[in-house]
């Protein structure tokens, strides 16, 4: 008597091929996904706060270059230890990106609001 295989995900007995471990494509997808939920969650956690730190600088700088103080992005909302990517010149100038858009600090709680230039990697 043959033995009786079924779906990893619902349970359901499988019919075709003998390396087959599920019963469809929605039961592999939900298998897979429950199985990565908690990695996931994290990225989409992370891929928030950069989105709502690029939402706040494209909101404050809508001419590709502003000067702002430190409290009115804070008080957007916005996450200064989240961005994407740091590009320092040639002079030692660090700028945060999120995305495509930056900011540098200047001093006196002021930053530079910029939007990455071509040559920038």
């Amino acid at each position: 008597m043959p033995e009786t295989r079924s779906c990893q995900e619902c349970g359901n007995a499988l019919k075709g091929r003998k390396d087959q471990k599920f019963c469809s494509d929605y039961c592999r997808n939900a298998f897979h996904n429950r199985l990565n939920e908690e990695s996931n969650k994290y990225v989409r956690r992370i891929n928030g706060i950069l989105r709502k730190n690029r939402r706040i600088l494209f909101e404050l700088n809508p001419h590709g270059k502003t000067k702002i103080d430190g409290i009115s992005l804070a008080e957007k909302g916005f996450n200064f230890h989240y961005y994407t990517n740091v590009y320092t010149t040639q002079k030692g100038t660090t700028y945060y990106f999120c995305y495509d858009l930056g900011y540098r600090c200047l001093e006196a709680d002021q930053f530079v609001l910029v939007v990455k230039q071509d040559y920038v990697k």
